[in-house]
């Protein structure tokens, strides 16, 4: 996972566990405000689409594509909206229906819900990216400034009793369920404002249950990232093996009588795995098999990443532009947008996120948001101890570029790949306007835009270069 972090330095892994592991885990974690038999509280089941494309048995309802975000709920109570029923028919053509799908909400401050302009036609950079500060009349007033030069799309600032009430919950479960982090940490966890994340990545969420899910997911892959790989307790060293043992809290082991117990044991033993399982268990009980194992693979590839960028940092090794890109397509944020269905309360079949085309989009938004990170957090980390690989590092030296030369060019690598992603997106909706695929693009689009939305604002964490 990219750079944001929840903690400051530890010396080593083990004193960093021994620090997190100080008080023993609760039981075993009830979801919260799950129904009985793993489903969301969400909307009485709608008009299932025809076959191949039903939800499989005991899956999630289908919402359409086509159906703006529930009403923010208070921070008291958390109720499903009412249901919409899905269009009767899944193969409708492409124009002003596709077009108005896409589009998504309308009125102040939606234009960024919108995953493309039109089908077919090429993206070009907003006005308003352009410009220092210029961050679309909703966002205006938040803090922070935009990138000069970067391309992307402003969204609304998320409802504040949403981001209360998520981060409220999420900050229970850290302290009272997984014992996440130590007392003296706690600044640094309120200052990832992750509530303000999740909620704007995720606005099409009907409760807030829905966006616990990709808010405990969010903080548990970032704990494992800082204690394990970062120089908040982590070391290169001996990585793979800590990964491959926290890997099985999402993965579970299935082996002997003899040695389950002390595998059951050992999920409890740092705060990352305590992570890791509550957050594992909460998703698996409110969402379906197949997603569930669409994310676990999505780690799997999440944590080749951290071992690529381990090994060039225990050999010195400064890796090629493209070899950099290739290990950010797997050492990236795509765990998060690729539940993006699961947090909005509906299923993307597995055969339609299968396909090629859908990998391509769900990759690209994948690199495209992980520059982001590694240009809001270049300042940040130049001044971290040790040497950390980003974008703008890697093409100064390998392409011999000034510091500010580096750091521009990496804005146009980014706005080259949101250019593709859009274009991808556009094309596949063309191709596949199945009402369950219209609106995974659009949510993807959304996380893209909130992905933004919280680097530029999160001024806590983030700086910019002085390179204008």
């Amino acid at each position: 996972m990219p750079d944001p972090d929840l903690s400051p330095p530890q010396s080593s892994v083990p004193a960093a566990a021994a620090r997190l592991g100080s008080r023993s885990p609760a039981g075993s974690p009830a979801p919260s405000g799950g129904a009985p038999g793993g489903a969301l509280p969400a909307e009485a089941p709608a008009t299932a689409p025809p076959a191949p494309y039903a939800l499989p048995t005991g899956g999630q309802p289908l919402v359409s594509a086509a159906a703006p975000p529930a009403a923010p709920e208070g921070a008291a109570a958390a109720t499903a909206p009412a249901p919409v029923a899905a269009p009767a028919a899944v193969a409708a053509p492409a124009g002003a229906a596709l077009e108005r799908i896409l589009r998504g909400p309308s009125g102040l401050g939606t234009a960024a819900l919108s995953l493309a302009r039109s089908a077919g036609t090429p993206a070009s950079p907003a006005p308003a990216s352009l410009a220092p500060g210029a961050a679309g009349a909703a966002g205006a007033e938040a803090a922070g400034r935009p990138i000069p030069g970067l391309y992307f799309h402003s969204v609304p600032d998320p409802d504040p009793a949403r981001v209360a009430e998520v981060s409220r919950r999420v900050k229970d479960w850290a302290v009272d369920e997984v014992q996440l982090f130590p007392e003296e940490w706690e600044g640094q966890f309120d200052g990832f404002s992750v509530g303000r994340y999740m909620v704007a990545c995720h606005p099409d969420a009907p409760t807030v249950d829905h966006l616990m899910l990709a808010t405990r997911l969010m903080i548990a892959e970032n704990a494992v990232d800082d204690c394990y790989c970062e120089d908040h307790g982590g070391s290169p060293v001996g990585l793979g093996g800590r990964l491959l043992l926290a890997h099985t809290a999402l993965d579970p082991l299935h082996t002997t009588a003899e040695y389950a117990p002390a595998w059951t044991e050992s999920l409890a033993s740092d705060a990352p795995r305590r992570a890791y399982r509550s957050a594992m268990d909460h998703f698996v009980r409110s969402s379906t098999p197949s997603q569930a194992d669409r994310y676990r693979h999505d780690m799997a590839r999440l944590h080749l990443g951290y071992l690529a960028e381990a090994a060039w940092a225990e050999t010195g090794h400064t890796p090629q532009v493209w070899e950099y890109l290739a290990m950010r397509q797997f050492n990236n944020f795509r765990p998060c947008p690729t539940i993006t269905d699961s947090v909005g309360g509906y299923e993307l079949p597995a055969d339609l996120h299968a396909r090629p085309d859908m990998q391509r989009v769900i990759a690209l938004a994948g690199n495209a948001t992980t520059l982001v990170n590694d240009l809001y957090s270049y300042t940040k980390e130049l001044a971290a101890p040790g040497r950390h690989l980003n974008l703008p590092v890697v093409l100064a030296e390998r392409e011999k570029l000034s510091e500010r030369d580096a750091y521009l060019k990496a804005v146009e690598v980014h706005n080259d790949l949101m250019h593709a992603f859009e274009a991808s997106a556009a094309e596949l909706a063309a191709a596949c306007p199945v009402p369950t695929v219209l609106r995974f693009l659009k949510g993807v689009a959304a996380w893209v835009d909130g992905n933004h939305y919280w680097h530029q604002t999160n001024t806590y964490r983030y700086s910019l270069p002085d390179f204008w």
